[in-house]
C-alpha cells in the first residue's frame, strides 16, 4: 500500500472540475483520462485516511463529529486525485430490510437485505398510512458543508441516494412492484409520482449550491440478462422522473450522469434520446464490456468507470493495474471517458487494489 500511495502522492493534488466536465462532454482534448468513482466505502477509506494520510478517523455521530467526518471524506478524494468530491444523502423512505453481519474483513458492522417479497405498501390504505418524508425537513447540511469546503479547483458531484425505480421496487418490494404492474397500475403511478415529485423538491436544494458541477444518480434498473421488470415499466414510471431531474440539471447548466447496475440495453436509446443522459456508469464484463459499450454508444455519451469489481475484488494488484491500463489504451483515445471501477469500492475490495487502480489511472497523465 505505502508504495502505491507514493506514487499517487508523488506530485501536488491539482483536481480541474471544469476540465473533468470538459473531457466528458467531449469538448477537451482527446486522449485525457480523468478518475471516476460512485462510492468507496469506509472501510477502505480508512486504512488509506488513517495509516497513509496520518489523520484520525472520527465518525459521524453529532454535528461537531460530521464535520471531522466530511473533511476526511473530502481530503480523501483531494489526495487520490479526483477533480471532485463525490456525496449523496437521500431522504430516509421507510423500506422493509433484513440485518446481517458484514462478512467483509475487518467489519463490525451490519448488511442491509431488502424484503423482496413484502413491501411497505401493497394498497391504498397502506400507500395513506405510509410516513412519507418531506423535503423541508431534510438536513442539507453536509451538502453545504462539502461546498463550502472544496479544495481550489474541485467541484461536488452529487445526488438523491437511491434513485426512483430503486425506491418504487423497495417501498412495493421488486415482487409487490410486478403484482402490482398487472393488478394495481394505479397504486404503482401514485408511488412513482409522490417519489417522483419528492426527488425534484430534493434536487431543486441541490443545484442551488455553488459548487456543484455534475448531478451523479444511482438507479440500479437491470440484473444479468434484462432490466428487472419489462422495459415498458420503467419507460412508463420510471423515465419520465429521470427525464425532470436532467432536465433540471441541464437547467442549470450542469450534465446528468446515471449509473445504472445491470443488463439495461433494451431502454438505453430512451435513456440517450428521451432522458438525455450525458454519460453511463456501472459496468461487468460478463454484460457488456466497457470496450464494447464504448464502440456502441461512446460517440453520444461519455463512459465512465469499468474495471470491473470482481478484479478488483479477487483480483492481484498486478491484474488490476493490467485492467486498468488496458482500458485507459482502449478507451481513452476516444475521448469522452474516466477510468475508475465498473461499479464502486465495496467493503470488500482489498485497499491495495483499489490503489493500485488509483496508481495506474495517474500514470496515464501524470
Amino acid at each position: 500500500m505505502a508504495l502505491a500511495l507514493h506514487n499517487i502522492l508523488r506530485v501536488t493534488p491539482k483536481p480541474d472540475a471544469n476540465r473533468f466536465i470538459e473531457v466528458l462532454m467531449g469538448r477537451a482534448e482527446e486522449g485525457h483520462v480523468p478518475l471516476v468513482e460512485y462510492l468507496v466505502d469506509d472501510l477502505v477509506r480508512r486504512p488509506i485516511v488513517t495509516d497513509l494520510l496520518g489523520r484520525t478517523w472520527v465518525e459521524p455521530e453529532d454535528r461537531a463529529s460530521q464535520g471531522a467526518y466530511l473533511d476526511n471524506f473530502v481530503e480523501f478524494w483531494y489526495r487520490m486525485g479526483y477533480d471532485f468530491v463525490r456525496f449523496e444523502q437521500g431522504l430516509g423512505f421507510d423500506i422493509r430490510r433484513t440485518l446481517a453481519s458484514d462478512t467483509a474483513a475487518g467489519s463490525d458492522r451490519q448488511r442491509a437485505w431488502l424484503d423482496e417479497h413484502y413491501g411497505a405498501i401493497q394498497s391504498w390504505a397502506d400507500f395513506e398510512a405510509y410516513p412519507w418524508p418531506a423535503v423541508e425537513k431534510m438536513d442539507f447540511a453536509s451538502f453545504e458543508y462539502i461546498d463550502s469546503h472544496l479544495p481550489e479547483g474541485m467541484g461536488l458531484i452529487t445526488c438523491h441516494a437511491g434513485g426512483m425505480f430503486e425506491h418504487l421496487s423497495q417501498i412495493m418490494s421488486l415482487e409487490g412492484l410486478c403484482l402490482a404492474l398487472y393488478d394495481q397500475p394505479d397504486l404503482v403511478r401514485g408511488v412513482a409520482d409522490r417519489v417522483g415529485n419528492l426527488l425534484v423538491a430534493f434536487y431543486r436544494h441541490l443545484l442551488d449550491l455553488e459548487h456543484v458541477v455534475a448531478i451523479f444518480q444511482g438507479d440500479d434498473m437491470g440484473f444479468r440478462t434484462s432490466t428487472l421488470v419489462a422495459p415498458e415499466a420503467p419507460r412508463t414510471y420510471v423515465l419520465p422522473w429521470h427525464e425532470r431531474f436532467a432536465a433540471l440539471a441541464h437547467g442549470h447548466g450542469v450534465p446528468y450522469f446515471l449509473h445504472s447496475c445491470g443488463n439495461v440495453e433494451a431502454i438505453m436509446e430512451d435513456l440517450i434520446v428521451r432522458v438525455r443522459i450525458d454519460g453511463k456508469h456501472s459496468f461487468e464484463d460478463a454484460i457488456l464490456p466497457v470496450e464494447k459499450f464504448q464502440a456502441r454508444y461512446g460517440d453520444r455519451i461519455a463512459v465512465l468507470g469499468g474495471v470491473d469489481v470482481d478484479i478488483l475484488a479477487a483480483g492481484t494488484p498486478e491484474l488490476v493495474r493490467q485492467r486498468t491500463r488496458t482500458l485507459m489504451e482502449a478507451c481513452g483515445p476516444h475521448g469522452r471517458y474516466a477510468v475508475g471501477s465498473g461499479n464502486s469500492i465495496p467493503s470488500y475490495v482489498p485497499v491495495e487494489n483499489y490503489l493500485a487502480m488509483v496508481d495506474e489511472a495517474h500514470r496515464g497523465f501524470v
